[in-house]
């Protein structure tokens, strides 16, 4: 009895009372220092080549774009390629990829004032966040048991929300003012390769490292199954959508808040950086928060309700406070706030999509993966487009429109077993 006592309360089982796999704790310090480092540009970087090497909106808007581009097809590919290779190589690949681009990007691109070397080398780098991070969700969902798995979802976007852009942005906030934004990118690579390194060495876990698929299977058909699972399995399609939609507006508010909060509302740099910190550190602490409600309440109304209505609301939010009430920077950090709570309500999609198709849980996490990425590129290209034509209030109000869309198609994402009980349920009132 003393021995079953000692292991109960041993660390991991502490780990797993917390939701998160023991094998993989270490993993989510290296991914919250790796977001860190990639997040530190998030919230100066679109002003920094506005104001400093004087480029246009239209062509800041086409280098995330194309960054976006890149990064949906590394985040598509980050499913098959975990299922042919491991988790643990998809990872490295990466985090090398990250920093091979970012050197060319710094030395050649943003201190030479070049735009094509800045286009060419910031897009590639958009293969590298990807493989790293879903790389590690993906891993998280082989090995860790369905009772906990929304929680164990939600510390990882807990790591890669706290990095991007919360402790990245709240860093850049006095680490730009104190060494100058171009010193402050090659500090952003340090912290990037210091967290790829603590997750990669530091996770001895096997079970979920290799490859996935049969040793004999072609992994061109591997990778191929990442697409046609979207419509073999329709459902799994629907929550590729409603992944898109999650993170559109977060993406597309980095490349237009920043301008439209210092440059209209009339905030300082520090000041907005600090509010982008904020509102995702209220993130970080309610994906924790809506991973444990979605274990208990259920993952499709807590994605619907909490996500999808919460956002569309808390994003016109974003634009109306400031507009209303000005420069008032309490009631503007609240808005932010409230935009971080709702946007956590999509922590449980991943355990959704993994939980449509058990048996192709690579391949529907690549949906769910490649959904994640177009967001990268969709939110500053719909920024591009609508902006120049729109202004900043109807950029919101596309958002806004998203969200609305995503809701109707989320409700209608019913697991295998929630379907068969409302059946019952159904029977027993006939």
């Amino acid at each position: 009895m003393q021995e079953l006592e000692v292991r109960s309360d041993s660390p991991a089982s502490r780990l797993e009372r917390l939701g998160m796999h023991p094998g993989l704790a270490i993993g989510y310090l290296g991914l919250l220092l790796f977001m860190i480092g990639d997040g530190v540009e998030a919230g100066f970087l679109s002003p920094y080549l506005l104001d400093q090497l004087h480029f246009s909106e239209s062509r800041i808007a086409l280098i995330f774009t194309l960054y976006g581009v890149t990064a949906a097809i590394a985040s598509w590919l980050s499913g098959a390629l975990s299922d042919i290779f491991g988790a643990k190589r998809v990872m490295w690949m990466g985090l090398i990829i990250w920093v091979v681009f970012e050197i060319p990007f710094l030395l050649f691109g943003i201190h030479a004032h070049n735009f094509p070397v800045i286009l060419a080398s910031y897009m590639l780098r958009g293969f590298g966040y990807p493989l790293f991070a879903f790389g590690f969700l993906i891993w998280i969902t082989h090995i860790t048991p369905q009772r906990y798995l929304a929680t164990a979802v939600g510390w990882f976007w807990c790591a890669r929300t706290g990095g991007l852009p919360t402790l990245g942005s709240l860093f850049a906030s006095y680490s730009v003012p104190h060494y100058g934004a171009y010193r402050s990118l090659w500090i952003s690579l340090a912290l990037v390769i210091a967290g790829g390194l603590i997750a990669l060495l530091g996770v001895r876990e096997t079970r979920g490292a290799g490859p996935a698929a049969n040793r004999d299977a072609n992994p061109f058909a591997v990778v191929l199954s990442s697409l046609s699972i979207a419509w073999k399995k329709p459902k799994v399609g629907l929550g590729g959508i409603v992944a898109t939609v999650t993170t559109t507006s977060e993406f597309g508010f980095l490349v237009c808040l920043p301008i439209f909060y210092v440059h209209t509302v009339g905030f300082t740099l520090p000041q907005w950086l600090r509010i982008l910190s904020i509102m995702f550190a209220t993130n970080v602490v309610f994906n924790l928060f809506w991973g444990i409600v979605g274990d208990r309440i259920g993952w499709r109304k807590t994605i619907t309700f909490a996500g999808s209505c919460g956002c569309a609301l808390t994003t016109l939010g974003l634009y109306y406070v400031p507009h209303i009430f000005g420069p008032n920077y309490l009631l503007v950090t609240l808005a932010g706030m409230a935009y971080g709570i709702a946007l956590a309500g999509y922590v449980p999609i991943a355990a959704i999509m993994a939980s449509l198709a058990p048996e192709a849980r690579g391949a529907a996490m690549s949906i769910m993966n490649l959904g994640s990425g177009m967001s990268i590129w969709l939110g500053p290209a719909v920024v591009g487009l609508c902006l120049p034509r729109f202004g900043i209030e109807g950029v919101i109000w596309v958002f806004a429109g998203l969200y609305l869309l995503a809701a109707f198609i989320s409700y209608t994402l019913k697991l295998p077993n929630e379907s068969e009980t409302d059946r019952v349920a159904q029977g027993s009132h006939a």
